[in-house]
């Protein structure tokens, strides 16, 4: 029995974009990892010392490759792709995390003795999709993979590749007709059992958990369905993840939700066992809530909002607040903190037809149920044909901003419409969009604002910008949908492009964040 202050938290205990959890617990530290796509710096960690509330720890790479498509050369990127769900163990005080990357089709290795760095990055021999890595009590290191089939391959023991003559087998084949097979799988032992997590949707149905278990490598994996359940939410299924235990020995299945435009969030949910399989939740289905003790520990916001001034270290680097992302890997020579101190300034240095091509658009993740965003501009210094923002970034994103035409300066809402509201994406990231409405200004600054409801998948992102009179709604209320051109969910971007020539230069400060708390 609990004693002491009770947290209560709702699922999902994260109403952000954190998919693909794995999570481990080092002492009496509970640690996240989490995909990141194309997003730089990438695969973030978070840390929780109660498994309901977490805060950004790090990221365990700055940089994820050198091909072309990283650098956005010309009209190249790897929107949904570069870095796909992490499988993160510690083992004898190292910590490890792998995952592919399907633009490359690397399977990237990643250790280090502290999660919050550094990371020594290495590849292994092979490719493993969807991929868990697994060590046994006499070190053996083995990693389950695959989708649809799912194989359980022996790997060297420095992780280099697979070992010769070692394990490789099915372990579970789905149904042909799977509208999506086995895939995002992670494996345990406990109590001489192996257990694999795994998640599918049969045709027709939700996504759903399953587990198999073995007491054996080589025998059969028996397997079921643990979870299947949307908590009312669209069904849209809780899946894919795996399990954790407490130092008091509780135990607790952690998976992720689709939330529509807002992403994949985590959910978290009690568990026991019976007859050897997991039994999730409350009588097999997601409680709404969590209880856990109060830590008293004080997060940092998984948001928030940043003056943009910034100190090199003692390397000359600058670390932006870990709450911010490149929507790519960062051109350093243009974009900048220290050249007008209290900003940002991006700079323009390529022609980009849309602000998907843009270098440095600079984001963070939005959170449910609603929340909204400002952001002072400064324009000056751009070119014809030059646009800069804020926006809503995800496949069909919003912004409201800057445009530059025939030396006048417009505000501007544009959108990008959906052509359906099914998941498959449109990759067709040089077609701007609409532009909804424009407004002459005369000033060289103004204030610009975004909001973004997800309120019961309602998905919607409204603009506007300040005048004398107080905020002016620009534009529409822009349909957002989650989508397989981004795969990620909404962010708040901050953006500059040019069209017809490159040499301009826009400020960015008082970037302010507003909690769903903040915004009713």
């Amino acid at each position: 029995m609990k004693t002491g202050k009770i947290l209560t938290v709702k699922n999902p205990v994260i109403d952000s974009d954190f998919p693909d959890p794995d999570i481990i617990r080092v002492g009496n530290t509970y640690y996240m990892a989490s995909t990141t796509m194309h997003f730089m710096p990438g695969c973030v960690i978070l840390r929780s010392y109660d498994l309901v509330k977490w805060e950004i720890l790090s990221h365990a790479y700055k940089r994820l490759d050198n091909t072309p498509r990283y650098y956005m050369e010309g009209n190249q990127n790897i929107y949904g792709q570069g870095m796909w769900a992490p499988t993160f163990r510690y083992h004898k005080g190292k910590y490890y995390i792998v995952f592919t990357s399907n633009d490359t089709h690397k399977s990237h290795l990643l250790t280090s003795s502290d999660p919050n760095g550094p990371w020594n990055h290495q590849t292994i021999e092979g490719w493993y999709h969807d991929s868990g890595l697994f060590f046994d009590d006499d070190d053996r290191v083995y990693i389950v993979h695959g989708q649809k089939t799912l194989y359980l391959t022996q790997l060297k023991a420095d992780l280099s590749g697979p070992e010769e003559n070692g394990l490789n087998r099915i372990v579970a084949q789905d149904k042909e007709n799977a509208d999506l097979g086995y895939e995002g799988s992670h494996m345990y032992k406990k109590d001489g059992n192996y257990y694999i997590f795994t998640c599918h949707m049969e045709k027709g149905k939700k996504k759903t958990e399953d587990c198999f278990v073995s007491d054996s490598l080589t025998g059969a994996f028996k397997g079921k369905c643990i979870i299947d359940d949307d908590m009312g939410y669209h069904g849209l299924g809780v899946a894919q993840g795996g399990m954790v235990d407490t130092p008091d020995g509780d135990w607790y299945a952690f998976m992720f939700q689709d939330r529509g435009a807002l992403g994949r969030a985590p959910v978290l949910m009690p568990m026991h066992f019976e007859d050897g399989f997991p039994i999730i939740g409350e009588n097999g289905k997601v409680p709404e809530v969590v209880t856990v003790l109060d830590t008293g520990y004080q997060y940092a916001a998984i948001n928030g909002s940043d003056d943009f001034f910034y100190k090199p270290d003692e390397n000359g680097q600058i670390t932006l607040k870990n709450f911010w992302e490149f929507n790519h890997q960062q051109m350093d020579d243009f974009w900048s903190v220290t050249e007008n101190p209290g900003h940002l300034r991006l700079h323009s240095a390529k022609l980009s037809p849309t602000l998907f091509q843009a270098y440095n658009t600079l984001t963070q993740r939005t959170v449910g149920p609603k929340c909204a965003a400002e952001v002072t501009l400064r324009f000056a210094h751009m070119k014809n044909g030059d646009v800069a923002g804020i926006s809503t970034f995800i496949g069909n994103y919003g912004f409201t901003g800057v445009k530059k035409e025939n030396d006048q300066f417009y505000l501007i809402m544009m959108g990008r419409p959906a052509k359906d509201t099914s998941v498959f994406g449109q990759f067709e990231y040089e077609n701007p969009g609409i532009e909804y409405q424009r407004v002459p200004i005369s000033d060289t600054s103004v204030c610009l604002r975004a909001e973004a409801d997800f309120t019961d998948k309602k998905d919607l992102a409204s603009f506007f910008y300040k005048n004398r009179e107080g905020w002016q709604k620009l534009g529409i209320d822009q349909p957002m949908y989650f989508k397989m051109d981004l795969f990620t969910g909404c962010r708040f971007g901050l953006f500059y492009y040019s069209t017809k020539q490159t040499g301009g230069f826009v400020d960015f400060s008082k970037f302010q964040f507003f909690e769903p708390k903040e915004e009713g």
